[in-house]
């Protein structure tokens, strides 16, 4: 079937890459409750990604 991946989504879940920012947990947070029938609100994306930024402690990628 080729290289790609037939599963939904098409996101990885390596744990790699940015960092979650508080500024863009909130930008989630807030698209889900706007769209309360969206995936990222059925999903509990936002407590996820509010969970993140909390661990990160707010630092951006890069950042020493």
């Amino acid at each position: 079937m080729g290289k790609h991946s037939s599963g939904k989504g098409g996101g990885s879940k390596s744990g790699g890459g940015q960092r979650m920012s508080p500024a863009a947990a909130s930008r989630v947070q807030s698209t889900g409750a706007k769209n309360p029938g969206s995936r990222t609100a059925e999903t509990g994306f936002a407590s996820r990604a509010q969970s993140a930024a909390a661990k990160s402690g707010g630092r951006q990628q890069g950042g020493r």
